[in-house]
């Protein structure tokens, strides 16, 4: 049985032509604003600066197949860096700050980047990346001692060039780094006509009004910030009001100064706004929604954070490589789940041994097809045919890796990752369901659980515990144990002082089971 959102026409255009295609109408309204108050540009200054550096590109031969990095923090530059690469009809690949120099030199390599933009404070190091796998230019965000900066381009474009044909269904505008939390990172191919119809559904399934304002704490870098956040507030004409990385006391801060109206979260932000007493240091009244993504959102937070806030609150669920696949709407039937099928997505439910097609209210893998499904991965600087045809069927549907099923409202509840499961005698446990218990606790602040093997049963639960109270690892197994069946009780406790975290908030769990072992 299939699943089906509404039909969606998606434009065959380059993806800069179509998120910045309003930005000469909003004109003079800030598109982009640090959140220091120390750099900002309007819409009509953001589209000059890209289609002039696009222009600068394209003069150097840069087009469809190129590519170019960029290695920042959010930063005002970044959308004008990221869509002049795109506009000249070539491709961005967004690399984490926090990355060691190999996992940068490989992806450098691998993506075969002509040029790399850097921030300031990065030069050096990015110099010696270059240098090392043959980049042709450093350029900078801002500009600084030796080096160009990134609009220096723009002088470029008087010399003229070829505009090379784009197909906007093949050609790349994007290559972003699927999480290793569970396995080893691969490289995900977005397309133009990807991108595209990402900025579109996200407008359809969380839109916006002109001139609101978006706080922008999710790292572009990642597909959460790059395609709902970024792409999509200026597709709408929203304020980006950029953060550089995230703190409890100066996210609350920028809210409360910039008059922020929607919020881009993780499920930990969104327990920072449902719990701690810092909240009430500051005026969040601006607040209009909240958007949850990157890990599952617990319905008891979001109940907290609507009731404390007095904002909509609702989460949505798509993977680096089909980012916005469904939305929860402000009243879902089930508080669980992550809602129903953006416009033009489907979605099958599968059994995870034989393939066969299940009906609503039957458990098994979920798998998507759409218009925001990437392309591939890539290997070695080609399609990698094997890694893709493991997820990525003849019949264009994704498998997700991740175990739900489609309730009889149309609403999808996911259940675990299946390889992350747990099992216990033969039993599957599911880790998430065994946070959500422990986070219910008033004495943990966070929490995260683990299989670890076991010589009688084959593997058991392992909670790792932040306490923010006195508690000990008797009482939580106790009261996991009163409050789940008898085989899914948590086996061991272990405190530490934080849970490993991806930047979008998932949690590092081969991290924990390497600790275990």
């Amino acid at each position: 049985m299939i699943f089906s959102g509404p039909p969606v026409e998606i434009p065959g255009v380059n993806l800069a032509e179509f998120v910045l295609r309003r930005a000469d109408a909003y004109g003079d309204t800030p598109a982009v604003v640090d959140v220091s108050g120390g750099g900002q540009c309007t819409y009509a200054e953001l589209a000059a600066t890209a289609r002039g550096c696009a222009a600068g590109l394209r003069a150097r031969g840069f087009g469809p197949g190129d590519v170019l990095a960029v290695l920042a923090p959010n930063c005002p530059e970044y959308p004008a860096i990221a869509h002049a690469a795109t506009g000249a009809g070539g491709a961005v690949v967004v690399l984490n700050p926090l990355d060691t120099e190999r996992d940068l030199a490989a992806r450098l390599t691998e993506s075969g980047a002509r040029l790399l933009v850097v921030a300031p404070a990065d030069l050096e190091r990015a110099t010696a990346l270059a240098a090392e796998v043959g980049v042709e230019e450093v350029l900078t965000t801002t500009p600084a001692p030796g080096a160009r900066p990134f609009t220096a381009l723009a002088e470029d474009a008087a010399t003229g060039g070829p505009v090379r044909a784009l197909d906007p269904a093949r050609d790349p505008a994007a290559l972003l780094h699927s999480s290793g939390s569970t396995g080893h990172p691969k490289t995900v191919v977005l397309t133009h006509r990807n991108l595209v119809a990402k900025a579109l559904l996200t407008s359809m399934v969380a839109p916006i009004e002109p001139g609101e304002v978006v706080l922008a704490v999710p790292p572009f870098h990642h597909a959460f910030g790059l395609t709902m956040m970024m792409n999509a507030t200026l597709l709408q004409g929203g304020t980006l009001v950029t953060m550089p990385r995230f703190d409890p006391e100066g996210f609350l801060r920028a809210v409360q100064d910039h008059r922020v109206t929607r919020l881009y979260v993780v499920p930990t932000m969104a327990v920072l706004l449902a719990r701690s007493p810092l909240v009430e240091e500051y005026d969040l009244s601006s607040l209009r929604s909240i958007v949850s993504g990157g890990a599952a959102l617990d319905p008891e937070i979001a109940r907290l954070v609507r009731a404390r806030i007095g904002c909509r609150i609702a989460q949505g669920y798509g993977l680096t490589e089909s980012m916005v696949s469904f939305m929860q709407s402000d009243h879902p039937a089930t508080e669980s789940s992550v809602g129903t099928p953006a416009p033009g997505v489907e979605c099958r439910v599968v059994d995870t041994g034989t393939g066969e097609e299940l009906n609503a209210e039957e458990t098994g893998e979920v798998l998507i097809r759409g218009p925001q499904v990437m392309r591939g991965y890539l290997a070695a600087g080609t399609t990698d045919t094997a890694a893709t045809a493991e997820v990525l069927g003849p019949d264009g549907f994704l498998r997700t890796g991740d175990l739900g099923y489609v309730g009889s409202d149309g609403e999808l509840v996911l259940v675990d990752r299946i390889k992350e499961l747990i099992k216990y005698k033969g039993q599957q446990v599911s880790p998430v369901e065994l946070e959500s218990v422990l986070l219910k606790h008033p004495g943990v602040a966070d929490a995260a659980v683990v299989g670890v093997p076991d010589e009688e049963a084959s593997e058991i639960p392992k909670g790792f515990v932040v306490a923010k109270g006195a508690t000990t690892a008797e009482e939580l197994m106790a009261y996991v144990a009163e409050r789940v069946a008898p085989y899914k009780k948590i086996r061991r406790i272990e405190f530490v002082d934080r849970i490993p975290r991806t930047p979008v908030g998932k949690v590092e769990r081969r991290a924990l089971r390497d600790r275990a072992a």
